[in-house]
């Protein structure tokens, strides 16, 4: 899956990045699914899970986003960096996403791929 910044921002740097890719492993440990390979450009992030089929994608996607942009915001030390690029309103991410399933491609290349990222 593919998770963007909003208007393309290049946001996932640094500390924030780092952040953010916690907040994901805590997610993905509270919940039924698991981060295979997750790894950023500065502008957008790719993640490999897997999940129970019981489960819909989207859910575990609006989980994700809505869980990491509560919590960005909610960290002091990145307020004023997130106001100077979101002064309207308290977003981060897009509002779509892009996802596929690895079907009968080999595991280990998509994971060798997204590893590679940034």
């Amino acid at each position: 899956m593919i998770l963007v910044c909003k208007y393309r921002k290049k946001l996932l740097q640094g500390d924030l990045n780092d952040f953010i890719k916690s907040v994901i492993d805590e997610i993905a440990t509270q919940s039924s699914f698991i981060i295979i390979a997750m790894e950023s450009d500065i502008d957008h992030l790719h993640l490999m899970v897997q999940y129970i089929p019981r489960m819909s994608i989207s859910s575990i996607i609006s989980r994700i986003k809505q869980i990491t942009t509560y919590r960005v915001w909610r960290d002091k030390r990145f307020i004023p960096l997130l106001q100077k690029h979101f002064w309207k309103e308290k977003t981060f991410w897009t509002d779509g996403f892009f996802v596929c399933s690895i079907g009968q491609a080999n595991p280990e290349t998509i994971k060798a791929y997204i590893e590679n990222q940034g």
